[in-house]
C-alpha cells in the first residue's frame, strides 16, 4: 500500500480546542487549594480536616460516571456530552464563591467532580477516532497539557486574585470562562472524521483506513466487562490508583505547603508553586514525542515515576534544613509525575479493540480518581495532624514506588511500525 501522509489539519484545528476544553476543567478542580489557603476556611468555620474532606470530596464525584460518560461518546457524542459538562461545571465553580456555610461547598464540590467525570474519558475517546497509534501520545499530551499548563498560570493569577479581592472572587471569575467556552467547542469540533468539512473526501478515506488497519489482528473483546477482568486493565487501574495519589496531593496542597514552610505571602506562593508545571510540560513534550517515535509506552512511564519518588523522599530528608532545596526536590516531584502521562494513556487502545477501550479507560481513570480522593484527603489530614508536610512526602513517595512496580508487572505486546505516516512532525 502506497504511503500518504495523513492530514496536517487535525493537529491544528483540533488539538488547541482540546487543550483548551481540559485546561478549563483542570483550572475549576485545582484552585480549591489557593481558597484554603487564601481565608476560605476562616469565613465560612472550616476546620483543617473538615477542609481535607471538601478538597477531597470532588475526586469522590469524579469517580462516578466515567464509565457512562466513555459509552455515551463512543456510542452516541463525545461533542454532545462536554458541551454541557462546560456549562454546568462553569456555573458549580462561580456558585463555591457565593456560598455561606459548610454543606453548600460539600454538595458544590461532590457534583463539580460528578459533572467534570465525563470529561476525560470522553475526551481520550474523541482523540482515538481522530488520530492513529504513533500520532496517540503526543495527542493525549496535549490534551493533558491543559493541567500543568492551566496550574502554572492558574498560580500566579489566583494568587493576584485573592491578594486583589478575596477568595470568593477568585471561584468567581475563574469559573466563567468554561461557559463561555461551551459554544465554541459546539461550533468547533465534530464527532467523527467523516462530518469534519475541512478535510477532503481522500484525507478522510485515508484516515478511516489507517484507523481501521489498527483493529486488525486485534483479539476481539466481547463486552466491557470481559475488558475490564483482563490483568493487564486491573493492573494499569491499580497504578494509576496510585500515582495519583501522588499528583493530586501535590497539586491541591502545594500553596499550603509552601506558604507554611516559608514566610512568603500567597502571591508569593502563587508563583513558587507554577514552576514543578513549567518543568512538566517540557517534559511531557519530549517523553511524549520520544514515545511516539519509538511506539514503546512503558518505558516512558515508570523511570520518571521514580525520580518523582526519590524527589519526594529526598525533599522529606531535608526537612526545613534548607528550603531552597528542598523546594527545588519538590519542582524535580512535580514534573516527574506530570511526564508520563501521554504514553501512558496511549497503552489501552493498543490491547484492547476500540468497542471497549474507551470503557478500559475510563475504570482507569475512576480508579485514578479514588485515588486523587486519597491522595488529597490524607495529605491534607497529615499535614494538619503532623503540623508539617514531611509525612506527606513518605506517602506520596510510597504510592509512586508501588505505582512503578504496577508498571512494569504490565505487559504489552510488541506493536508494529504502521503503512501510513502521521502527517505532523512534533
Amino acid at each position: 500500500m502506497e504511503k500518504r501522509a495523513l492530514a496536517k489539519s487535525r493537529w491544528f484545528r483540533l488539538i488547541p480546542v482540546v487543550f483548551i476544553t481540559y485546561s478549563l476543567a483542570y483550572l475549576d478542580r485545582a484552585n480549591y487549594g489557593f481558597g484554603a489557603a487564601a481565608g476560605m476556611a476562616k469565613d465560612l468555620n472550616i476546620t483543617e480536616s473538615v477542609s481535607s474532606l471538601i478538597g477531597a470530596l470532588f475526586f469522590l464525584g469524579y469517580f462516578f460516571f466515567q464509565i457512562p460518560g466513555a459509552h455515551y461518546a463512543e456510542k452516541r457524542s463525545a461533542k454532545k456530552l462536554i458541551f454541557w459538562s462546560l456549562i454546568l461545571w462553569g456555573l458549580l465553580a462561580s456558585a463555591t464563591g457565593m456560598l455561606s456555610n459548610v454543606t453548600g461547598l460539600f454538595a458544590v464540590r461532590f457534583f463539580l467532580g460528578v459533572v467534570e467525570s465525563v470529561v476525560m474519558p470522553a475526551m481520550l475517546v474523541f482523540l482515538s477516532h481522530w488520530f492513529t497509534k504513533e500520532e496517540r501520545s503526543r495527542a493525549n499530551t496535549f490534551l493533558i497539557l491543559g493541567n500543568p499548563v492551566t496550574v502554572l498560570w492558574m498560580s500566579v493569577v489566583s494568587g493576584y486574585l485573592v491578594d486583589a479581592f478575596n477568595w470568593r472572587w477568585m471561584f468567581i471569575i475563574e469559573g466563567l470562562p468554561a461557559v463561555i467556552w461551551a459554544f465554541f467547542w459546539w461550533k468547533l469540533v465534530e464527532d467523527q472524521p467523516k462530518d469534519a468539512k475541512w478535510l477532503t473526501n481522500q484525507e478522510k478515506q485515508d484516515l478511516a483506513h489507517a484507523l481501521e488497519r489498527e483493529q486488525q489482528g486485534m483479539k476481539p473483546v466481547k463486552n466491557y466487562w470481559e475488558a475490564f477482568k483482563t490483568g493487564k486493565v486491573i493492573l494499569l487501574s491499580l497504578q494509576y490508583f496510585f500515582w495519583s495519589i501522588g499528583v493530586y496531593g501535590f497539586v491541591l496542597w502545594l500553596p499550603s505547603i509552601l506558604k507554611s514552610a516559608s514566610n512568603f505571602g500567597i502571591v508569593a506562593a502563587g508563583w513558587l508553586s507554577s514552576v514543578p508545571y513549567l518543568l512538566a510540560v517540557v517534559w511531557m513534550l519530549l517523553v511524549s514525542y520520544y514515545s511516539d517515535r519509538t511506539l514503546k509506552r512503558k518505558s516512558f512511564v515508570w523511570p520518571f515515576l521514580l525520580v518523582g519518588a526519590v524527589a519526594f523522599y529526598g525533599s522529606y530528608a531535608l526537612g526545613d534544613s534548607n528550603f531552597w532545596f528542598s523546594y527545588t526536590l519538590l519542582v524535580i516531584a512535580g514534573g516527574a509525575m506530570y511526564a508520563p502521562y501521554g504514553p501512558f494513556f496511549a497503552i489501552v487502545p493498543e490491547i484492547l479493540p476500540r468497542n471497549v477501550a474507551g470503557g478500559a479507560m475510563a475504570l482507569i481513570n475512576s480508579m485514578g480518581a479514588l485515588g486523587s480522593f486519597a491522595g488529597s484527603y490524607i495529605v491534607g489530614y497529615l499535614n494538619a495532624a503532623t503540623g508539617g508536610p514531611g509525612i506527606s512526602y513518605i506517602f506520596m513517595a510510597g504510592s509512586l514506588v508501588i505505582s512503578v512496580l504496577l508498571t512494569i508487572a504490565v505487559q504489552t505486546h510488541k506493536t508494529e511500525k504502521p503503512l501510513l505516516k502521521s502527517g505532523v512532525n512534533a
